[in-house]
């Protein structure tokens, strides 16, 4: 999972803090809304409250938090006046007086009321708190006498006021054991009080140079210090098996200064210590822990001792010429415990499939190469062995490679790095070669010559690349057997690796194919769906224009949406949450001068329901006479309006078609063709479920009903004032084309042609039936009477903004917009879209 930032949004953690820190003892209390005036109703009653009223808190709801519900016949009149004028004036009062249950008894009560304000330092809660003291009345009165109850207030009022002021000031208190309670009350009740809790959103209280765990640079130094635990990985397992034989057993012999990338490291690890005190943390809960003591404590209890240890400076020690064992070396072996870091934030990143896949593979790689120094380290020490030095690996290699190890005085001394052997060695090693290069080795001879050590054999990379080389092949399980194990060590260790290769090849390698299917777990869909698409238009033997509308209609579509399913996707959202995501797709449409008047319950609701469509070129969003179902809203593209090959409207970015009649669950027929010119996106909501809108909010049903008539580019109810108008107006539009005609052609000196066909004027077929015309029909079409809708409008001017102020409402009978639309259809060679006044 990615790096969890954690609950960040801020919170008003007034009502927790009451109900967590109160004490059980004294929670009796309520809280009041002081906007409302008079009223002041509660909004909240704990508990306690309930158990000592007796009444349910669905009953307490949203009476005065004076409780006058409590009042009786031996309540004073003179403190009930008090608790609302304290109430009125906003301010605290506390009093002793009687009150009632539900059941009738009477009780004497301990009151207080504190206002809490908000932010703005205005009162907006009363906090009023109810104690029973019956009891201690009673004890006192016995103690001065008194047969008959009194309201003045006993000697003990102040204390018991103090009590009372120590509860309600209780809200700050850490209480973390019972028997420091009492302790922790008595405090408070003498000492100091706390202030009194706001109502507000709290804000967040962030110590100076604290970081976020999940901010940029965080997340930058995160990188650097993967980097350097990787090259720490790399290089301190190497250094351990290929060092000098020679110094081994020598405490004093002589060091190579620390490079400057291991002193870098080694700095880079001591900051890392210094800025995981001020790093922020995700605590059991999600909250954000900022508090620099709990960060501090936190990481002292987790990574701090893996990191000290890791960041240890060890090369300092051979820096100042230290003499230490050879085992001090290997203490930088620890430093590989960071790598536990590394996995626990390997989660953070597995969203990023490549970025996990490289992770991954740079750790089987890191695990090859550690195998392939204990390989050598297994190698060094079986050439040093008499009893083994003949027959390990690293022998029979220098015997392959002709560079075969010898006895020589000091060979550190020399370059047998590389496995060229200097001339005295050489003489050396001529006077000795009997006892040196044949039969087993004389370690009484050698034992103690501490001036003679084992020189020659094979250069460093080589036999780097061989143990690597071997470690791969075991891990892989392949195994070419050129590089084998002849010793019992060697055996045993090439045991473990298989083992261990077993089982990365299991979690590396199974985690790479799920990775891989993930990252092209899209296009893998995306090849699944088409041949789907083919193999069904293949069975069903589908005509070729039909294959070619379905297989373009379905790239489109995925080209735009990329194969989400949004209403699939959001469907596990709360309804709040997908509201919002839905006005925020849908807010073009839901800007419309027709949604300016609409709540924001009612947009919301609207937005639920909006669906999108797509239409290819040439396709037939509605046809003539179908049943509505929707109205649409041209998002992008270009359509035409059709009606007896006829164009009647059209349509671009911005249209909105349909009907006008919602108000009746009716059928509702279509009086013409909507047909595609280009790519088109639409948007559109059903009228069945816009009509379940409407009738949730009658108040905007009204309003929607009388602009939407106003609203619509084209109405395609049957039967519509402009429908009936188009019929009435066909033969005038018939004799205007004719006229129209006749003058034109006889410009062009065709009038012949026109009169040889009897002066009929044919229907010219629509703009994407014939785009082949000549150079005559698009002067013809430049001369066409524009359509009365674009002029309403400009035929240049750009669509009206939704933002712009709604438009003023004007009766059907003011409408200045004509009632019919007619565009006789005619044949040109140029573009339809060219035809858009967009």
């Amino acid at each position: 999972m990615p790096v969890m930032r954690g609950l960040l949004a801020p919170q008003n953690t007034f009502l927790d803090t009451i109900a967590t820190r109160f004490d059980g003892t004294h929670s009796n209390f309520v809280l009041g809304n002081a906007q409302v005036q008079s009223l002041y109703p509660i909004v909240y009653c704990s508990d306690g409250f309930c158990e000592l009223t007796g009444y349910a808190r669905a009953e307490l709801m949203q009476k005065s938090c004076a409780c006058q519900f409590l009042y009786g016949p031996e309540t004073s009149d003179r403190f009930t006046t008090q608790i609302q004028g304290a109430l009125d004036d906003r301010r605290e009062f506390k009093t002793e007086l009687v009150f009632y249950k539900k059941e009738g008894t009477h009780f004497w009560c301990l009151l207080d009321i504190v206002p809490i304000k908000n932010e703005k330092g205005e009162v907006v809660l009363f906090l009023v708190s109810h104690k029973d003291i019956t009891d201690k009345k009673k004890d006192q009165d016995s103690e001065q006498g008194h047969g008959a109850r009194n309201v003045t207030r006993p000697p003990g009022f102040n204390a018991n006021r103090r009590r009372s002021r120590a509860v309600l000031y209780h809200l700050s208190g850490h209480l973390q054991k019972q028997d420091k309670n009492k302790l922790k009350l008595n405090n408070n009740m003498f000492g100091e009080k706390p202030p009194i809790p706001e109502y507000k959103v709290a804000a967040i209280q962030k110590s100076r140079f604290i970081l976020l765990h999940y901010g940029t640079f965080k997340a930058g130094w995160d990188w650097l210090i993967l980097l350097a635990t990787f090259y720490v990985a790399v290089t301190v397992p190497y250094n351990v098996c290929f060092t000098v034989v020679g110094g081994r057993d020598e405490g004093n012999a002589p060091r190579s200064p620390p490079s400057v990338s291991d002193i870098l490291v080694e700095i880079l690890f001591m900051l890392d210590i210094v800025l995981n005190f001020r790093t922020t943390f995700v605590s059991t809960s999600g909250q954000v822990v900022y508090d620099a003591r709990s960060i501090c404590v936190h990481y002292v209890t987790t990574w701090l001792f893996v990191d000290l240890i890791a960041a240890l400076p060890f090369d300092l020690l051979y820096a100042f010429n230290v003499s230490v064992y050879f085992g001090v070396h290997l203490l930088k072996t620890v430093r590989l415990l960071r790598l536990l870091r590394l996995l626990q934030k390997l989660e953070r990143y597995s969203q990023y499939s490549a970025v996990v896949l490289t992770l991954l593979m740079s750790m089987f790689a890191l695990l090859a190469h550690w195998m392939a120094c204990v390989w050598y380290f297994i190698g060094r020490r079986e050439i040093e062995s008499p009893g083994s030095w003949d027959i390990g690996w690293l022998h029979e290699l220098a015997k392959r490679l002709g560079t075969p190890y010898f006895l020589s005085p000091l060979a550190a001394l020399f370059p047998t790095s590389s496995g060229v052997v200097s001339a005295n060695s050489s003489q050396w090693n001529e006077s000795g070669s009997e006892s040196a290069g044949q039969g087993p080795w004389n370690s009484s001879q050698y034992g103690g010559n501490t001036s003679v050590v084992l020189g020659g054999g094979p250069s460093m990379r080589s036999s780097y690349v061989t143990s690597l080389y071997f470690a791969l092949s075991s891990l892989t399980s392949v195994g070419f057997g050129n590089v084998s194990a002849n010793t019992d060590s060697e055996k045993i260790f090439s045991i473990c690796t298989m083992l261990i290769g077993a089982l990365m090849h299991a979690v590396v390698f199974g985690n790479v194919t799920a990775i891989i299917q993930r990252m092209y777990s899209r296009r893998s869909l995306y090849h699944t769906r088409t041949k789907d698409l083919k193999d069904f238009i293949r069975v069903h033997r589908l005509p070729k224009a039909l294959e070619q509308r379905m297989l373009e209609c379905f790239q489109t579509t995925w080209s735009v949406n990329n194969g989400i399913d949004v209403s699939e996707l959001l469907k596990d959202f709360p309804d709040e949450l997908r509201a919002d995501i839905a006005m925020h797709l849908n807010k073009e449409l839901l800007q419309l001068p027709l949604f300016e008047s609409a709540s924001r319950g009612c947009l919301r609701s609207l937005s639920l329901i909006i669906k999108t469509s797509f239409c290819a070129p040439g396709e037939f969003l509605i046809r003539q006479g179908d049943a509505l179902q929707a109205i649409y809203f041209v998002c992008s593209g270009s359509m035409e309006v059709l009606k007896d090959n006829t164009v009647l409207a059209i349509l671009g970015k911005g249209d909105l078609i349909g009907s006008d009649s919602l108000t009746k669950e009716q059928v509702i027929k279509t009086n013409a063709n909507v047909k595609a010119l280009t790519y088109c996106d639409l948007q559109y909501i059903s009228l069945k479920g816009l009509r379940e809108v409407l009738r949730l909010y009658p108040e905007y049903a009204q309003k929607f009903i009388s602009e939407i008539q106003h609203d619509l580019t084209y109405n395609l109810r049957e039967g519509h004032a402009s429908d009936v108008s188009w019929h009435l107006l066909m033969p005038r539009v018939h004799i205007n084309i004719s006229i129209h005609l006749q003058e034109h052609t006889r410009q062009e000196g065709v009038i012949a042609d026109w009169e040889s066909n009897g002066g009929l004027v044919k229907k010219l077929p629509s703009i994407r039936e014939d785009e082949e015309g000549g150079d005559e029909e698009q002067n013809l079409v430049s001369r066409a009477p524009r359509s009365p809708l674009r002029l309403s409008r400009g035929i240049n001017s750009p669509l009206r903004s939704p933002l712009l102020p709604p438009r003023p409402f004007r009766a059907p009978a003011e409408q200045t917009r004509p009632v019919t639309l007619q565009i006789p259809m005619v044949s040109f060679a140029s573009a339809p879209g060219e035809l858009s006044p967009r």
